[in-house]
């Protein structure tokens, strides 16, 4: 018997065969119980857009997951070392249905009408580490 994932009992973490790097943002969703059930059900992997995903694979993000609490976003990204936020994040906005999907969820967004994925979500910095 597998044990379900969840806050409670934690997340599995896919391993690279590469040096990464983590990038971590955040967003607001409006607080209406009824817009954050329907924005969790866009995202879930049966609703899933497969040209976003492919998209966002396309541009080298190697994982990306979003956690949530009431109507807070946090964003986890993990990309090669090499990998330039604003250059991927540029071309990410040019392709296949892109603006399409950042319009359908903006409904749900508490951000600016027409802002791209960029501009939508505020990169946080990380101000505490566990050391070795």
């Amino acid at each position: 018997m597998s044990i379900k994932e969840n806050a409670n009992t934690g997340y599995a973490q896919k391993k690279f065969e590469q040096p990464t790097k983590r990038y971590c943002q955040m967003l607001d969703l409006y607080d209406d119980p009824e817009l954050i059930k329907n924005y969790i059900a866009c995202h879930a992997h049966e609703n899933a857009w497969p040209e976003i995903s492919k998209g966002i694979r396309s541009v080298g993000i190697l994982e990306m997951e979003i956690y949530i609490v009431n109507n807070r976003l946090f964003m986890i990204v993990d990309t090669p070392m090499d990998f330039d936020w604003d250059t991927a994040f540029g071309k990410l906005a040019t392709l296949d249905r892109q603006q399409e999907w950042e319009e359908y969820v903006s409904k749900f967004q508490v951000v600016k009408q027409g802002s791209s994925s960029s501009e939508k979500w505020t990169l946080i910095d990380r101000m505490f580490k566990l050391l070795d």
